[in-house]
């Protein structure tokens, strides 16, 4: 299958490199050429603008940063939709809010294409693997045409509705995901003065009620941030949070939705963000909260 790729970070790439395994013909573009060269080694074939990209796929697979990117990469002089795309399939797997992923379906049924919306869970490795988890949102034939392809990256397919639904519930799954790296800091300071190993600690949280998943698959790398020793390779930054979470709570403002809890980690995740942690993995936001001072009441400075 002739197979489009635009937007190769992390996961775009980790998906791309998954297709090219499979034997697709795959074609990427990136705005920074550089993150692309990898792919071209391994066989891809490289677009010199979304137009071009657009021009020689059947399906194009979008993973973009947030709806600006959306936006220039679909709509601006070279975009994807000023090529002649009519027959084709877009699945839009960005995490952005249901709202824009209606209207750039609706843009692109005016062009004679089709758009599903099918953000996944999971990170570089599973999509490596073909084991993210797929919310899908869009009409149910042109989710029936996009299966075959969606099964080979997904270990699990959910089509939850029309188009923006896979949003809606990738914002829902993803709230306490972001959360818990929040609660988790804040749990630690509770034991911190204790001064039992970090990898100690975390075996023990991750064995009772409070461990969920990502506590147990993530453990160690939590543990050596709060060693201060480096936790390798960045599989989803603080900005990417930063990002998500205010989606998170300008969709539930949208919906007349109280969102408390999501409101003030958000604003933990922007002082991270000010601090310049950004680039790090959310896996560092526990000790980056005991290390900063920011857990401490002014009683106790």
């Amino acid at each position: 299958m002739k197979v489009g790729v635009v937007g190769i970070g992390r996961m775009g790439a980790a998906i791309a490199s998954r297709l090219l395994g499979l034997g697709h013909e795959v074609t990427v573009w990136n705005r920074t050429a550089d993150k692309a060269r990898a792919l071209q080694a391994a066989g891809a074939k490289f677009a010199a603008t979304p137009a071009e990209l657009a021009a020689s796929a059947d399906i194009v697979i979008s993973f973009l940063a947030n709806v600006g990117a959306i936006d220039a990469t679909y709509h601006g002089p070279s975009g994807l939709l000023s090529a002649d795309v009519r027959g084709k399939l877009f699945i839009e797997m960005s995490t952005a809010r249901p709202g824009a992923q209606q209207a750039l379906a609706a843009k692109v049924r005016i062009k004679g294409a089709a758009l599903i919306d099918c953000p996944v869970g999971g990170t570089t490795g599973p999509a490596r693997e073909g084991k993210l988890f797929g919310f899908v949102g869009g009409d149910p034939a042109d989710v029936a045409r996009a299966k075959p392809l969606l099964d080979q990256m997904c270990r699990r397919l959910e089509h939850v509705g029309p188009v923006g639904a896979g949003a809606s519930l990738k914002l829902a799954v993803n709230l306490p995901f972001y959360v818990y790296w929040q609660v988790l800091g804040e749990a630690l300071s509770l034991c911190q003065h204790l001064g039992l190993e970090p990898a100690r600690v975390i075996d023990i949280m991750s064995d009772t009620t409070g461990g969920p998943a990502l506590l147990k698959g993530r453990g160690p790398l939590i543990a050596a941030a709060l060693q201060g020793k480096d936790t390798g390779a960045v599989s989803s930054d603080i900005e990417l949070g930063l990002k998500d979470l205010t989606s998170m709570t300008e969709e539930g403002a949208a919906l007349g939705v109280r969102l408390p809890v999501a409101s003030r980690a958000l604003e933990c995740f922007e002082e991270a963000v000010r601090e310049g942690l950004g680039p790090k993995d959310n896996a560092t936001l526990p000790a980056n909260w005991l290390r900063s001072g920011r857990n401490r009441t002014k009683s106790a400075r």
